[in-house]
């Protein structure tokens, strides 16, 4: 009876993870088609407005060396909790500071807070059998805040209102999250309030983590893919509206196309994964993307390359987190995780800072032309990972 019990409430830890990806994914999404907008109000360059990246770093980082022990200290909930206040604050800031080194500032509150969600369900979700085929669903959603944030962004923008009201919104998005979270805690809901073992030792696991190689790798490929994913997300309606003269409604309906692709890709990674296995719907991802980010650089005047860039994109990150457990050690699993999505959004602020400074220097045209050595880096990774591992098989 109590197992049935337990069962008949997993949906709350499964609606609760969703959502906590949806409200980043709106969070994250909506700043590309914001940017022109900030860059406005302050009269900035490119390079200026990734000030707001570059803040973030230390929020990712803090994300990266604490996500473990924090969850095992307070629990997951609680840390999730902590990271929704954190990111409701950022947000808010942004929308209500009429001084631009306090909006800068908030980054880090920003980055604390989307670290530790990632990191957090990322680890509820990979180290729970029952929850595996969750996994692209879970990023999918991700998807959907994305898709969402450069919508309901472009379409308040269309409507003539500031761009500080576009933050409030999604101040207002992340905070019915916290409600969620305190709901969870109040009725004692116990697969989120557990604190993983791992914390007796958790300094130790994160230190084994850090000697594994197949984490390191696999960092690095998620730090390259969520520069790429963040780069076109954030750098796109740029290129269309300012650079290739799109009208701003149009342009940003087109970034969230990027996002639908992506959306879309995570959707089908289940079925993708069944039907060829995992290393091959990398495979396949990766040369879809190659072929994509080289449409959208030749051929400026379709509209297609930004949902196919989205698709391509979409199956890799879940797919690298769900072959994690199946190549570590079990022990160093929640601590690699944290330290991986915590790379991979530290990747999110690095990548596409350096790619506005150097479209500063150039133009926003090259923008795509930068895409593709990434794509080609992430190749080059998946094959180095993937041969590693059928060695160690062997």
């Amino acid at each position: 009876m109590p197992s049935t019990h337990r069962r008949s409430r997993a949906w709350i830890g499964v609606a609760l993870s969703f959502y906590a990806f949806i409200a980043i994914g709106i969070a994250e999404g909506g700043l590309g088609v914001l940017i022109p907008s900030i860059q406005a109000t302050y009269q900035f360059t490119a390079a200026a407005i990734t000030l707001l990246f570059i803040s973030q770093i230390t929020g990712y980082v803090a994300a990266a060396l604490a996500s473990s022990l924090l969850s095992s200290r307070i629990g997951l909930a609680r840390m999730l909790l902590l990271a929704a206040v954190s990111l409701t604050i950022a947000l808010l800031i942004y929308a209500l500071s009429p001084v631009w080194s306090i909006m800068v500032a908030a980054g880090t509150l920003l980055g604390l807070g989307i670290g530790l969600i990632d990191a957090g369900i990322n680890t509820y979700i990979a180290s729970d059998q029952a929850n595996a085929g969750l996994t692209g669903w879970l990023h999918a959603f991700y998807g959907i805040g994305a898709l969402l944030g450069p919508a309901v962004a472009a379409t308040l923008l269309s409507m003539q209102f500031q761009w500080r009201l576009v933050y409030l919104v999604f101040a207002t998005t992340v905070g019915l999250l916290i409600v969620g979270l305190l709901w969870a805690i109040g009725i004692r809901y116990a697969p989120l309030l557990q604190r993983p073992q791992v914390s007796q030792q958790g300094a130790t696991s994160l230190k084994d983590a850090l000697r594994t190689p197949a984490v390191l790798l696999a960092g690095l490929l998620l730090f390259v893919y969520v520069g790429t994913e963040s780069s076109v997300g954030n750098w796109a309606y740029s290129v269309e509206n300012i650079s290739r003269n799109v009208p701003d409604l149009l342009a940003g309906y087109t970034v969230s196309a990027y996002w639908l692709g992506l959306t879309l890709g995570r959707i089908s990674m289940g079925r993708m994964v069944r039907r060829l296995g995992a290393i091959r719907t990398l495979d396949c991802s990766l040369l879809l993307l190659t072929i994509a980010l080289l449409a959208w650089w030749l051929l400026p005047n379709q509209r297609f390359s930004l949902p196919l860039i989205g698709f391509a994109l979409g199956p890799i990150f879940p797919v690298m987190i769900w072959l994690m457990p199946q190549r570590i050690s079990i022990a160093i699993v929640p601590a690699a995780i944290g330290f991986m999505t915590s790379l991979a959004s530290l990747g999110a602020a690095t990548i596409p800072t350096a790619v506005g400074w150097i479209a500063t220097q150039v133009s926003l045209e090259i923008i795509p032309t930068l895409m593709l050595p990434l794509a080609i880096l992430m190749v080059v990774l998946h094959r180095w990972i993937s041969q590693r591992a059928a060695t160690q098989k062997a």
